[in-house]
């Protein structure tokens, strides 16, 4: 993992992220920006994996909610991805030996594993149970899945001001 930390060491260089870093504004802003379009997403992601389990909305056919809050969902986490990288690029070494962080990157790769998941199995079945009110099994752990990673990731976030770790 050298190859890793001369990666987060070299980016930590540039004056772009210097100019991040020390800023008054950028990094707050980037940081402000980031919680909220998470809370965005956060928000619609809750909204959609209740009706996914069986317990929320379900007077609309899950198609349909889909439907409608998947493009705020999109928008939210590009936004938020977006903006979670600048405040990497903006402090590649405060990130690099933060448990927290490395945490909560795994969670999102495994929130993402757990969606495609879902799409490429469950959901191509949707036909079937779309506005019925009992839905599949697949579907309710999908649900699950995705709430425990995406508060973990929340979580994570929140605890990487916290971090009594220093593994560099």
């Amino acid at each position: 993992m050298d190859w890793l930390k001369a990666l987060f060491v070299w980016v930590d260089t540039f004056p772009s992220s210097t100019v991040i870093r020390e800023s008054t504004f950028w990094f707050p802003f980037l940081l402000t920006v980031h919680v909220v379009s998470m809370c965005l997403f956060a928000g619609l992601i809750i909204m959609m994996d209740l009706r996914l389990f069986g317990i929320g909305n379900m007077r609309t056919p899950f198609s349909v909610v889909q439907k409608r809050l998947f493009p705020w969902q999109m928008a939210g986490i590009t936004i938020n991805a977006i903006t979670g990288l600048a405040l990497v690029y903006g402090q590649p070494l405060r990130y690099y030996g933060n448990v927290y962080f490395w945490i909560k990157t795994l969670m999102m790769v495994l929130a993402g594993i757990n969606a495609l998941a879902f799409h490429f199995s469950t959901y191509e079945s949707v036909s079937a149970w779309d506005a019925k009110p009992i839905v599949p099994y697949g579907a309710k752990l999908a649900a699950v899945v995705s709430i425990v990673l995406w508060a973990a990731v929340i979580a994570c976030g929140r605890l990487m001001a916290y971090n009594w770790f220093n593994p560099v």
